[in-house]
C-alpha cells in the first residue's frame, strides 16, 4: 500500500510563495494556506486550497509547513508570535523555511521550535527568482537534520531542480548568502558591461549570445543583460531584497573576520539605488547607475 500524501501548509504567498504554493496544489497535495494580506490567498482558494485565519491553524492542519517570508523578524513573528506556527504544531511535524534570513538566528529559532513544539526545522532558502518558482526549477539550499530533509525532499522536488542538504541548521542560510554574494556582484558587473557595450556602439542584447558557453557566461548574463539593454522594468525580484541579503552577508563577514571588498562595494551600490527610491524596483534597474543623464 502507498503511504497517504502529507498534508501541506504554506505561510507567505508573495512574489515567490504564491507560485510555489500553486505548484504544490497542482501536484495534488492537500494544501492549507495563510497570508497576512488575505487577498493574496484568493487565487489559491479559487484553485482548491483551504484558507485559514492564522499560522497556528495552518500548523494544526499540516504535516509539513512551508514559510516564505521577507526577513528574520517576519519569520520569528509568524512562528512564535500570537497564533503562530509553534502554538499549533504537533510533535513530529516539520517546518521548511524558504525565507532568506540570518544563519545564527536560524539556528536559535530551529532549536526553540524543537524544544517548545517538537517540530523539526529545515532552513531552505531558494535561488531562481519568480521564473524558477513558477517553473519548479529553483535551487534550494538546505540546513537541518537528515531525517527531516529526507521526509520533505519528495515534496520539495515539485519546486526545485536541485535540493541540497549542506549541513545542520544554518548551513542552508549561509549557502544562500554565498549565492547572493555572487549574484549581487554579478548584477553590478553585468550593468557595467552593458553600459560599456552601449558606449562602444555594440548592441548589448547580442553580448549574451556572443559569450554563451565561454568563461564569462552565466544565468545573470543571459537573463539580465538583455533586460538591462531594453530597460525592462518588470519586477521579478526587488532591489530591497538583495540589499537585505547583501547587508546580512557583510554582517556575517564581520562576525567571521572574512574580507569581502567587492561584495562591500556591490552592497553600497544597491543601497544607493534604494536611497534613490528604487527599493521596490527590479534588480535590472542597477543599469540606472551607469546610464548617462
Amino acid at each position: 500500500m502507498t503511504e497517504p500524501q502529507p498534508r501541506l501548509g504554506y505561510v507567505g504567498l508573495g512574489l515567490m510563495g504564491g507560485p510555489m504554493a500553486k505548484r504544490l496544489l497542482d501536484a495534488g497535495y492537500p494544501l492549507t494556506v495563510w497570508n497576512r494580506a488575505a487577498a493574496k490567498a484568493k487565487p489559491l482558494s479559487d484553485a482548491g486550497a483551504v484558507v485559514v485565519e492564522s499560522p497556528a491553524a495552518v500548523a494544526r492542519a499540516s504535516d509539513i509547513v512551508f514559510t516564505c517570508l521577507t526577513d528574520t523578524s517576519a519569520v520569528e513573528a509568524v512562528v512564535f508570535g500570537p497564533d503562530g506556527i509553534a502554538s499549533g504544531a504537533a510533535s513530529g511535524t516539520v517546518l521548511v523555511d524558504f525565507s532568506s534570513i540570518q544563519p545564527a538566528r536560524t539556528v536559535a529559532l530551529a532549536q526553540r521550535l524543537r524544544d517548545e513544539a517538537g517540530m523539526g526545522w529545515i532552513d531552505a532558502p531558494v535561488s531562481g527568482g519568480v521564473p524558477g518558482a513558477t517553473n519548479g526549477t529553483l535551487a534550494v539550499m538546505a540546513g537541518g537534520e537528515q531525517t527531516d530533509f529526507d521526509r520533505v525532499a519528495p515534496v520539495v522536488a515539485h519546486l526545485s531542480g536541485r535540493f541540497t542538504l549542506m549541513g545542520p541548521n544554518g548551513a542552508g542560510q549561509t549557502t544562500k548568502l554565498i549565492n547572493q554574494l555572487i549574484v549581487g556582484c554579478g548584477f553590478a558587473i553585468v550593468a557595467e558591461a552593458c553600459q560599456l557595450a552601449e558606449d562602444a556602439g555594440i548592441d548589448p542584447a547580442r553580448i549574451p549570445l556572443a559569450l554563451a558557453g565561454g568563461r564569462a557566461d552565466s544565468p545573470i548574463l543571459q537573463q539580465y543583460m538583455p533586460r538591462m539593454a531594453a530597460r525592462d522594468r518588470e519586477v521579478q525580484a526587488r532591489i530591497a531584497i538583495i540589499v537585505k541579503d547583501l547587508t546580512t552577508v557583510m554582517d556575517e563577514a564581520k562576525r567571521l573576520g572574512s574580507a569581502l571588498p567587492m561584495t562591500g562595494l556591490a552592497t553600497e551600490l544597491h543601497k544607493l539605488l534604494a536611497r534613490r527610491g528604487l527599493a521596490d524596483a527590479d534588480n535590472a534597474e542597477i543599469i540606472q547607475l551607469y546610464t548617462p543623464d
